[in-house]
């Protein structure tokens, strides 16, 4: 039986892994949870799973906690320090890394140097950290297993082919909310209209980003780490119905293509069980209910938070920690709106000018570049509010 440690168990991949699990009791068995603040869903968890240990960002949410749930067999903790905790138990046999941000970041990155296998949904460890968690997973000897629907489809799609094959992989992307809407349109948008996704389910963070097209901005640095293919093979197509999650293109020019329903229980079930495959995890496609499948270049110019992925990625060393940090505070700002929509790029791209560089060879040393990044946005965000 499986041992599962599981970061983010209150957000929606955290809500869709306990799902799979429910389904296959004889199969897994959650021994860890950690998670936000949602204290009265977590004591939820901890009845129904009874696991060793859990833990809560907040100290005061974790001693609520610990009155909900009375004093039995399960631990209680707190913090990052917490959350590492949960993430290096020792009877762990998978992480699933779904603390959403660069919270996920030193969790994750602990639970590597401990050996476990990742099941990973936290973009921001590998653009923060990739070179670090790759050399590490490589050290000692654990998977690295990615959980996007769109990585998870790449994952999919070269097992057991040759990256000599490969011409480019292609991240679909659904275009989010704002699909289509012009410059104009995009200044006057609210974060409530950037909270309406049209086909996912997903937390504050991740759905802003897809309203931007940062959430693919992060995936294709994402996806150099894991599948090791540099900027120039990676490229991004919107495809509104979100049923293919992602396609390679080989070097004879044909491609291949995952599809299913746009729910994530599908990579979730399979990061936990490849290479087999779990029964009856999604409705199967019906294709003649869903008629056309659409594709189209993304708009650069109305979001150019695209732009700004590839030229982190390019720059390489500490830029893309950077990048994802200030992409972080302009979210925040849009969600408090004191910037505007577009601003958030005008954000994060003003940060990026004003970095000087570095090497992410420590780990101190890209959390030294977020703390640096998140400052200079803030002060940024200030003389942006007035736009």
């Amino acid at each position: 039986m499986m041992q599962i440690a599981l970061l983010g168990s209150t957000g929606s991949i955290g809500a869709s892994t306990i799902d799979v699990v429910r389904r296959y009791p004889d199969r897994y068995r959650i021994t860890g949870l950690a998670a936000g603040g949602n204290v009265e869903l977590l004591a939820d968890q901890v009845r129904e799973f009874r696991p060793r240990l859990v833990a809560l960002s907040d100290p005061g949410a974790a001693a609520r906690l610990r009155q909900l749930v009375g004093s039995g067999d399960t631990e209680v903790c707190a913090g990052t320090e917490g959350a590492t905790a949960v993430a290096t138990m020792d009877e762990a046999d998978m992480v699933v890394a779904a603390i959403a941000g660069s919270a996920g970041l030193v969790p994750t990155y602990s639970a590597v140097l401990a050996g476990k296998n990742i099941a990973l949904a936290n973009k921001e460890t590998m653009v923060m950290a990739g070179s670090l968690i790759t050399r590490a997973a490589h050290a000692q000897g654990c998977r690295i297993i990615p959980v996007d629907s769109e990585h998870s489809a790449i994952f999919q799609l070269l097992e057991g082919r040759s990256r000599q094959d490969v011409r480019r992989i292609l991240l679909t992307a659904s275009g989010g909310p704002f699909f289509g809407y012009s410059s104009e349109q995009l200044e006057r948008v609210t974060p409530e209209q950037a909270l309406n996704h049209p086909r996912w389910k997903m937390g504050r963070k991740v759905t802003t980003d897809s309203a931007t097209l940062m959430n693919k901005g992060l995936e294709i640095i994402e996806a150099h780490w894991l599948f090791g293919m540099p900027s120039g093979q990676i490229d991004v197509v919107v495809h509104p119905q979100s049923i293919i999650h992602s396609m390679v293109e080989f070097v004879d020019g044909t491609v291949l293509a995952q599809m299913s329903q746009p729910d994530m229980r599908a990579p979730i079930a399979y990061a936990l069980s490849c290479p087999e495959r779990l029964h009856d995890i999604v409705t199967p496609l019906d294709f003649a209910r869903i008629g056309t499948l659409s594709f189209f270049d993304p708009d650069i110019k109305c979001f150019p938070t695209i732009r700004l992925a590839y030229r982190a990625l390019e720059a390489g060393g500490l830029v893309p920690a950077v990048m994802n940090a200030a992409n972080e505070v302009a979210v925040d700002k849009f969600h408090e709106q004191a910037i505007a929509f577009t601003a958030i790029a005008q954000l994060i791209e003003t940060v990026m000018d004003a970095f000087t560089g570095g090497s992410d060879d420590s780990m101190e040393a890209v959390l030294e570049a977020d703390r640096w990044a998140r400052e200079k946005a803030a002060a940024i965000a200030e003389r942006l509010s007035g736009f």
